[in-house]
Formats: structure tokens, sequence, C-alpha cells
């Protein structure tokens, strides 16, 4: 005898919320440590990220602090939504000890093929609905440091990946 079970997961915004809610804390520690981003900025980059991820959306977004074009000390969240994030970790864990003296607090956004895919209205209609207002920028670069994976949030198979630019 065979027996043949199907698992359907659904993936939705409070499940979208749950893990941009370690993004928040993220940039609470960034907050506490370093002086910025204000708490509206964090709720507000907390909400667009997580009503793009929950839409499929989101491809990856930064927050860091930024001098001369490049990032000094940064986080990036890569969107997963293929099911491979299997694990959720503890929020923290950012680098402390960093000189930002000079920079400023940036984020910078990338969207996924699904957005892309979208007519420029519903896309227009979309960015219109969220917290946060972008412009076209180019991606600061980087120099002297290094980036590392380190840190996984997800529910029901979707989430982010984060990883961290460190100086040297």
């Amino acid at each position: 005898m065979s027996m043949t079970t199907t698992h359907t997961n659904t993936f939705t915004i409070a499940n979208a919320r749950y893990v941009t809610s370690k993004i928040k804390t993220d940039l609470k520690l960034l907050q506490k440590t370093y002086g910025s981003p204000t708490d509206a900025g964090i709720e507000a980059f907390g909400e667009e990220a997580a009503q793009l991820l929950n839409r499929g959306y989101l491809g990856t977004v930064t927050y860091g602090y930024r001098r001369n074009g490049c990032w000094v000390l940064a986080l990036e969240y890569t969107a997963r939504n293929d099911g491979t994030l299997a694990a959720d970790d503890r929020a923290g864990g950012i680098p402390r000890g960093v000189d930002i003296a000079g920079a400023q607090f940036y984020s910078y956004l990338t969207y996924s093929p699904k957005w892309k895919s979208l007519p420029a209205s519903e896309r227009s209609r979309i960015k219109d609905s969220l917290p946060t207002s972008r412009t076209g920028a180019p991606q600061p670069g980087t120099s002297g440091g290094y980036w590392s994976s380190d840190r996984n949030y997800s529910s029901n198979g979707t989430g982010v990946a984060r990883g961290a630019f460190r100086p040297l």
C-alpha cells in the first residue's frame, strides 16, 4: 500500500509582517548603536518590505550607512520565496564598533522579476500605496570591507536571507 500527501503553504501578510518584524528589530539595533534610522523610518521600512515580500515583489533591500557613495556598514535582505528557507534565526547580531563618522543612513531596494512583469500602471499604483517614497539612484558600492551571509528570517517557507557588509 502506498500513500501520497500534498502540503500547501500559504504566505500571508501576517507571515510577511512576522519576517519584517525581525528586519525592524535589526534597524532598531542600528538606531540604538549608531543613531539612525528614526522610529518612523523603521516602521515605514518594515511595512514597505512586508507589503512587497507578501506579494512576491521584493528582490533585495539594503539598509546601512554610506560615505562617498559606498557602504560603510550595511544589512542586506534578499527575498526567498522558493520554500528553501527553513531556518528562522533570531534578529540581531549587527556589526558594532564601526566608524560611521561622515556617513549617512541610506536604504536601497531592488524588485523581483515578478515586479518587473507588472504593467507600469500597476507598479505605480503599488508604489503609491507604500509608506515610503523611492526614486531611482545608483546602487552604493563597497570599499574596504566584505559581505557575509549571517541570518535567515522566515515564515511558511518564505522570507529573507540577511547579509552584512563589514569594514576590514
